[in-house]
């Protein structure tokens, strides 16, 4: 129980206490602390399970909530809403509600540094490139709608000379043959395609111009304001726990079959293949969450390719520097 006590009143409790027995010290109570996930939980959220199951949060102070995203969470919402104290994003819509909205978001970190998002289709008739998009039937899903046009825009090819219908996170249309590729995780949807008796190949939208982060770490202008000390926890929290799982992608997962991974539908072999092929665009010299200078700018330009201007305003590196 807290007790509060004037300057007066603390002086005199003190005189009074050096005259009794001495009391075991109260351990201080954990500050209450949520994160909204970009999605359901699998294996893109590796580090943050690790970090709370080896009491890395509780150690840092922090009495963490985590809430699952998936295909209804809108993770800016959360944060705006008071629900959550910071959320896992995409740069873009973020910053699109900040210059369209006049939304209060700070991105202090970026948990990929390359965008895993990427066009995936099959061996037998593979789309290796943008060039390669030209006269197919490409599934995308219509929030991600503007990525691929900048991407085509980008490449030099003209938007009619792709045909781009909706995509529900199902792969049966391209194992079917009823579109010709689709934009999803390349860390993921290739595994699932296996599973389904076809091999899947695929290209990062990053590696072709397209250069922005995923899983960007927000907040409000209101929370870094007034819970620095507790995001600093939380980052340092967390890169541990990241740091841990990129020393052996294989180890973790299988820990989590009935509790993280219960109930998702998805077999341990595909989060262990998920771990291990988000490796490289989580790693970054300068550590997991790390933005730098020629990263954030990389950010700005792609992003004013779809029309969003981003400034170097929009990304605080500074929280970053006191882990």
């Amino acid at each position: 129980m807290k007790i509060a006590l004037n300057r007066r009143s603390f002086l005199t409790a003190s005189a009074a206490a050096a005259t009794l027995p001495l009391m075991p010290r109260m351990a201080r109570a954990a500050t209450p602390f949520a994160m909204q996930a970009a999605w359901i939980n699998d294996a893109e959220f590796a580090g943050y399970f690790i970090a709370m199951d080896q009491g890395y949060y509780t150690a840092e102070g922090l009495d963490l909530t985590y809430l699952p995203g998936g295909p209804d969470v809108i993770p800016e919402a959360t944060i705006v809403a008071g629900r959550a104290d910071l959320a896992l994003t995409t740069p873009d819509t973020t910053i699109k509600a900040i210059v369209e909205q006049g939304a209060k978001f700070r991105i202090i970190g970026a948990q990929y540094q390359k965008n895993p998002i990427g066009i995936v289709s099959l061996a037998k008739n593979p789309i290796l490139t943008p060039a390669d998009m030209v006269g197919k039937t490409i599934a995308v899903p219509p929030v991600n709608t503007i990525s691929v046009e900048a991407l085509l825009a980008m490449n030099g090819i003209d938007r009619a000379s792709v045909n781009i219908v909706p995509y529900a996170y199902d792969p049966t249309p391209l194992i079917k043959g009823e579109i010709d590729a689709s934009l999803d995780f390349t860390t993921n949807v290739p595994y699932t395609i296996s599973q389904m008796g076809e091999e899947a190949v695929s290209f990062l939208l990053y590696d072709f111009g397209y250069t922005i982060y995923n899983d960007t770490v927000v907040v409000t202008e209101e929370t870094l304001a007034a819970k620095r000390k507790e995001l600093v926890a939380w980052l340092r929290a967390s890169r541990k726990g990241w740091d841990e799982n990129n020393a052996d992608t294989t180890l973790w997962p299988p820990k989590w079959e009935t509790t993280h991974f219960a109930g998702t539908g998805r077999t341990i072999d595909n989060e262990v293949f998920f771990n291990t092929a988000q490796l490289p665009l989580i790693q970054s010299p300068g550590g997991v969450f790390a933005m730098s200078e020629e990263g954030i700018a990389a950010n700005i330009e792609a992003l004013s390719k779809v029309g969003i201007t981003a400034t170097r305003e929009m990304f605080d590196t500074t929280l970053l520097e006191e882990i």
